[in-house]
């Protein structure tokens, strides 16, 4: 299986997966549609599925186009059918789907909107988080609020440690500066900010990330953590607490 990030609009991605086994083409939140057709003509591919992993426009932006264009499926979550345009297959939390000869596996990760979703492709350990998990960083929190991002990064903690994520956004070098701020005697994420500003300067994507680099380098994921804790000032409080002085911190950088 394929996956390539397509940037759009900003900062955005969207991206291709390629099952090359069943020759099933999908898209994962097409902000725009014109990255994704230009791609899909130089490789002469025909798309089956649109992933969507929430509403937002910057993720749903391309779904029209590209349905009239390809006559391509609409996934998304049965909660959020009134809210994504030309939806055909909703899909609830812990629900599994096939795309080609994959098993995806749905989970539902509230916070950034009520109705957002991850797609968990199982057997390929690979990660779609759109904006709740991003390289370093969490999602705003706009419908929901802080409890349920933290149970919704949870989720996503508990997948195998080498499930890699793709997310929604290129926001990793901003991310990177904040952790560093608050979380500065890190090794793990001195050495992995190296690696970050390597690939900035030549331009390229910080995505995929590795779970397993996440839970040592990004501070939305170590807030149970005693170095963290301290550095903040609150070594006796709940995680709870100290992940929503971290989420009202980065809102503030």
């Amino acid at each position: 299986m394929q996956i390539i990030p397509l940037p759009c609009l900003t900062d955005n991605y969207a991206y291709i997966i390629n099952d090359n086994n069943s020759k099933t083409i999908g898209v994962v939140d097409p902000s725009e549609a014109g990255p994704v057709i230009s791609f899909l003509k130089k490789k002469n591919l025909k798309l089956h599925y649109i992933l969507n992993t929430h509403h937002h426009f910057d993720h749903i932006g391309g779904n029209a186009e590209l349905k009239k264009l390809y006559k391509a499926k609409v996934v998304g979550f049965y909660g959020d059918k009134h809210r994504i345009p030309g939806i055909d297959i909703t899909l609830k939390d812990n629900e599994k789907w096939n795309f080609g000869n994959s098993i995806v596996k749905i989970l539902h990760i509230p916070g950034h909107t009520l109705g957002h979703i991850c797609f968990f492709f199982e057997k390929e350990k690979l990660a779609f988080t759109g904006d709740t998990l991003f390289s370093l960083g969490c999602g705003r929190i706009f419908e929901g609020n802080h409890k349920q991002m933290l149970i919704s990064l949870n989720k996503i903690k508990s997948l195998p440690k080498d499930t890699k994520i793709y997310c929604g956004h290129e926001y990793t070098y901003k991310n990177a500066e904040f952790c560093m701020k608050h979380d500065d005697k890190n090794l793990d994420l001195i050495k992995q900010f190296e690696k970050i500003k390597k690939l900035r300067l030549d331009n390229l994507p910080t995505v995929p990330t590795v779970l397993e680099d996440e839970l040592k380098s990004n501070i939305f994921l170590r807030c149970d953590k005693n170095d963290v804790k301290i550095k903040l000032n609150m070594k006796n409080e709940e995680d709870f607490k100290v992940f929503t002085k971290v989420r009202d911190l980065k809102d503030a950088f």
